[in-house]
Order: structure tokens, then sequence, then C-alpha cells
């Protein structure tokens, strides 16, 4: 048995928001991922082998690998987007840093402005972030490794390697076509059933936060496709469908909920039923749909089995949109008009100019580090800058560390290559195996990505330039440089950056739920897709900002412990917005509607406690009274209301 410690004994155990990265997470290994990276890497240096051009086969694996990292996405439209549009933008980026090769201050200032360029661009979006990742990347390689002329032969070379993935992905799309889509509306069938499942539970938080990450996942694949397809093609008009109507039985798990704490869970035929729904989905089946439910008496009750017999028959029809709710929540706007509100938002954004401005500053250190200074640095101090920088890749401060752990773990294993494997033929089997590791790694954190990716280009810059083994010790003191350049010039630099004001951001989510209460009872049945609206758009922003929250816990003190006090409000939000779907859904179905000057209070409140937490660093608790009738559909939101402001007051300050 372990001793316990005394008194005096001191725990030398590394804090959570060090360690958090470290663990890998429980992610399953895709295996499609790991044979297409497998191919894509070493198939390239084979042909350049064969062909006496290894140096040609290197650059070609280069730009596969990015095409590699890049391919995230599950619907393969998506894909050639993830893959093909950051390719094009990697060429640009190689063919500048080509351009000024060796040119001192001129590399400096074009590596520079290249990286403000980047980093506003990846505010946009996911493929606007990979792509502003590859023009980085490839311009710090360009013109930080001697390049094959004529200029344009680098980014050519590079995009075949991109384009050779690509064609490995789009290898199964005469097959599958539509079945991520269609995948993906299945599995939020499936997330509802569970949540059914855990009505009455103490899981039942855990499985709405899943069943709304998995509507965030099918919406943005189904709407995607939506958005390139002219006219109204009966396959995504129909899976459309069938994921709108999947929306009244998630309206209506929070009155379950409800019904289930005071009255016990839900009978196992409700769940059944939907994961009968998530199969004729998934296998596109129609027919007569066969229901064995209940006779409902509740109205909670009334509005699962109303929501349910709906959806089924959506589902089982064989027209594409029997009723009509393909647009109910609307229609992404026209490429063109999202087109120029994304570059007004990019050149307005006040984010996205520091951000912009922050990994400019850091990748002009960086190069001016390694072209200005007569010491023998690499590429691999600003490569490494632009990695820890990357806004969407989580805390600046934890990816600094996990980069200098991953790559020392990485450049273990490129040692052990590089000084035992002779270069030439072996290079292929040896790529098969570390270009494997890439998915796979990939999805068990930041660290294991970067120890997976190290020996790849170590092992494809050696064949460049012909180093070997001295190639290894220089590499990890870039690395370390590069940590810290970020870690000082892009971190400790930008107050912002660690005085983090969490509540600022939860202010906002506070307040659209005071709108989103006052519209849930405001009378009007014409707006119901607007509610709909509404409440899809305030749990998806919820969602964003426990997002943001977990995040700023992997910082260090002082914000890492503040998000850590403020995440009781965050799950206090989230069950007031619960609170209010199921009060509204029990009033559809028969319960008596609340008396407005009730509502009035609420939202009042609610208000009131957005604008203290605005601007605040600390909570302090406040006791609020919201009379009312204790046995009408308000009675549980109010509880919850009660409880928040228990949490948080306006007087913060």
């Amino acid at each position: 048995m372990a001793r316990p410690a005394g008194p005096g004994t001191v725990r030398l155990n590394p804090p959570a928001w060090l360690t958090a990265g470290l663990r890998p997470a429980p992610a399953p290994i895709p295996r499609a991922a790991v044979l297409r990276a497998s191919v894509a890497l070493s198939t390239p240096l084979a042909v350049g082998l064969a062909a006496g051009q290894p140096a040609y086969g290197a650059l070609v694996s280069m730009g596969a690998l990015s095409g590699v990292i890049g391919d995230t996405a599950d619907a393969y439209r998506m894909r050639i987007l993830n893959i093909a549009v950051p390719q094009l933008f990697g060429a640009v980026g190689v063919t500048l840093g080509t351009l000024v090769f060796g040119q001192g201050w001129l590399t400096v200032g074009v590596l520079t402005l290249v990286a403000l360029v980047s980093g506003m661009i990846s505010s946009i979006g996911a493929v606007a972030s990979v792509s502003g990742l590859l023009l980085l990347l490839n311009a710090v390689v360009g013109a930080g490794l001697p390049m094959p002329d004529p200029w344009w032969k680098a980014p050519l070379l590079l995009t075949l390697g991109g384009l050779f993935v690509l064609l490995l992905t789009l290898l199964g799309w005469p097959l599958r076509r539509a079945a991520p889509e269609r995948a993906a509306v299945a599995a939020t069938y499936r997330a509802v059933a569970e949540l059914y499942e855990a009505t009455g539970t103490a899981a039942y938080d855990e499985k709405r936060h899943a069943v709304t990450a998995s509507l965030n996942q099918s919406y943005d694949l189904v709407l995607a496709r939506r958005a390139r397809q002219h006219g109204r093609a009966p396959s995504l008009v129909r899976l459309l469908a069938q994921l709108n109507v999947v929306i009244p039985l998630v309206e209506a798990a929070p009155a379950a909920q409800l019904r289930a704490q005071l009255y016990g869970p839900l009978p196992p035929s409700v769940a059944a039923a939907v994961r009968e729904l998530a199969d004729a989905v998934e296998e596109g089946r129609t027919g007569d749909p066969v229901l064995e439910l209940p006779t409902p008496e509740r109205p909670a009750e009334k509005a699962v089995d109303h929501a349910l017999r709906y959806a089924a028959a959506v589902v089982h029809k064989p027209e594409p949109d029997p009723y009509n709710v393909d647009d109910r929540l609307g229609r992404p706007a026209a490429l063109r008009v999202r087109a120029r509100r994304t570059s007004r938002a990019v050149l307005l954004s006040e984010a996205s100019w520091r951000y912009g401005l922050r990994l400019a500053l850091c990748v002009g250190l960086a190069q001016a580090l390694v072209s200005l200074i007569a010491v023998p640095r690499s590429y691999w101090v600003a490569l490494t800058v632009t990695f820890v920088m990357k806004p969407d890749f989580g805390s600046v401060f934890s990816r600094a560390v996990l980069r200098a752990l991953g790559t020392a773990a990485g450049l273990l294993l490129a040692a052990l290559v590089l000084a035992e494997v002779p270069r030439g033929w072996w290079d292929v089997p040896v790529m098969c195996v570390l270009a494997a590791l890439i998915p796979a790694f990939s999805a068990k954190g930041y660290a294991f990505q970067t120890a997976a990716i190290t020996p790849v280009i170590l092992l494809l810059s050696d064949t460049l330039n012909q180093q070997g083994f001295d190639l290894v010790m220089p590499r990890l003191y870039d690395s370390l440089i590069g940590c810290g350049i970020a870690l000082i010039a892009g971190y400790l630099l930008w107050p912002e950056s660690w005085h983090t004001r969490v509540g600022d951001r939860l202010a906002d989510a506070v307040a659209d739920t005071a709108a989103y209460v006052a519209r849930a009872f405001a009378g009007d049945p014409a707006d119901q897709s607007g509610r709909l609206r509404a409440r899809r758009k305030l749990y998806r922003d919820l969602s964003t900002v426990r997002s943001e929250f977990q995040r700023a816990l992997t910082e260090p003190p002082p914000t890492g412990p503040r998000a850590a006090a403020w995440w009781p409000l965050v799950v206090a939000v989230e069950r007031i917005v619960d609170a209010t779907t199921a009060a509204r859904i029990r009033v559809d179905h028969g319960a008596p509607a609340p008396d407005p000057a009730e509502v009035g209070a609420v939202e009042r409140e609610l208000r009131e406690l957005g604008d203290g937490l605005r601007g605040a660093d600390t909570l302090v608790e406040v006791r609020t009274e919201l009379p009312g009738d204790e046995n009408g559909v308000l009675a549980p939101l109010r509880q919850e209301v009660r409880a928040a402001r228990a949490i948080a007051g306006p007087d913060l300050r």
C-alpha cells in the first residue's frame, strides 16, 4: 500500500493545463487515411528514384504531405475544397519564397507580408485556415531550401503531390457520392436516440452536447453541398428535409428531460423509433412507417409523439420534400454575397488584423534571425513559429510546449532513421511507415501529430540537401528558438493572450438568451421558423463558447484558473436555453401560456446578468427573487435563472 503524503510533503505533479495535451484523445485510427497517406508520400519518392531525380520526388511528397494534413472533411465535395484550394495558395507561397531565396532584408519583408495575409485570411473558415497555413509554410520552405530551376518547377511539383492525394481521395466517389452526408444525418438521428435514452439521468447534458455537435456537422456538410448545387437536386433536398425534421425531436428533448425527472424515464420504444429512422435515412428506405408508441398524456409526451410521427412521415415518404420543410431553417446565401461579406469582415475585423500582425511579427523576427544574423540557423525556426501560432489549433502557450515536446520525440525517431537507414531505395519503405503514422497520430492530439510529421519532413529535407544525421540537433535547437519567439512575441507581448476576458464571450451568449426568451413567448405563431433559426444559432454559439472556454482551460494562470471558475456559469446558461425550449414546447402542446409579466421578469434578469458579465474578471454571487406561478411552465426556467444569478451578478467590478 502506498504511504500517504505527510503534512509537509510537497507534490511535484505538473499542472493540469500543462499535461492536458499530453493525454492521447480516445479517437479511432482512420484506416483509410492511414493507407492513403502511406501511398501518397512513398509513391513519389519511388518514382523520383526510378527516374534518377530523387529531389523531384521529395518535392512531390512534400506537396502530398500538405494534402494529407488538409484532408480532414467527410463529404467528397468538401474534401475537394480542403485539398485543391490550399494547394493553389501553397503554389503561390513557394513561388514567392523561391523568388526571394537568399535576398536578406527582401526575404524578411516578403515573408512578413505573407504572414500578415496568412493570418488575416485564416479567420474566415476551415478551408481558408488551411490555405493560409500552406501559403506561409510553402513560402518559408521556398525561402529556406534551394529549389530546382526554373522558378516554376517547385510549385508545379508541390501541386502535383497535392493533386495525387486528391486523386486517391476521390477513388471512392463514384461508389459513395452522397454517402458521407447521408451517414452524417443518420448519425444525428442516432445521437438524438441516445439523448432520449439519457433523459432523467446525469448523462443528459453530455448527450445534448453530442447532439449539438452532430447537428452542426450535418448542416455544414449538407448546406455546403447545397450552396454549390444549382437547382433542387432530389437527393440533397431529401437529406435537408430529413435533417430539418429532426429539429422538433431535439426541441422536445428538454421537455422530455423535465418529464423524466418528475415521472421516470421515457419508454424504450421512443429511442428505438428514432434509431429505426436513422437506419431508414442511411439505407434510403421508404414506405409506410410502423410506430409502436404509447398513448401520450402529458404535454411533453405529446410533443415527443408529434415530433416522432412528423419525422417518420418525412423520412419514409418517397417524395424528396413532401411537406416543404427543406428550407424552414433557411439556405446559405449566394456565393457572391458570402464572398463579399467575408471580405468585408476580414478587412474590417479587429481580431483579424490583430492575429495577422501577431503572426507577421513572429515570422518577421524568425526570418530575420535566419537571414540577417551570421549563425547556422534554418527555415525550421519560421516553420515552427507558423505551426505554433495557428489560431484554430488551441492555446499558443500550450502549443509551444507541446510542439517542443513533440519535435523532441519526432527527432528521436528521425535520428534512428537517418543514422541507420542508407539513403536511396530504403527511403521508400521507411516513408510508407512514417507517413502512415501521420493520420493515426493526428487523431490523438497536437503533440502526437508533431511527433509524426517531424521525421517525415526531415527525411524529405535530407533528400533535398543531403545533410544526413547532422540535421537532427540543429532542428531541435531551431524548434526551441521558434517556440521561444512564439511565446515572447506572440503571447507575452499581447496582454489579451494571457489576460483573456472570458466573460465578454459569455455575456454575448447571455444577451442572445434573453432575446430568445422574449421571442419564444411573443405569441406570434407565424414566427415559428424565426424561433427555430434563433434557437439553432444560439445553440451553435453556445457550442462555440464552450469550445473557447475549454481552450482557455489549457492556458497557464491566470487565464486557465479563471476559465475554470467561470465554467459553471457556461453550463447554467445552456440549461436556461433548454428550460426555455421545454417551456415553449409544453405550451405548444396544451400547457397554459405564461403571464407576459413573468416572461419580462426573466428576460430582465438575464439582460442584467449579461451586462454585469461584460468586462468582468471575477464572479460575485447575487441573490435574486423571481416571483411567479410555481406550478406554471416557467417554474423550471426561473429556477435555472436563479441558479445562474447565484453564480454571478451585475456588481462584478
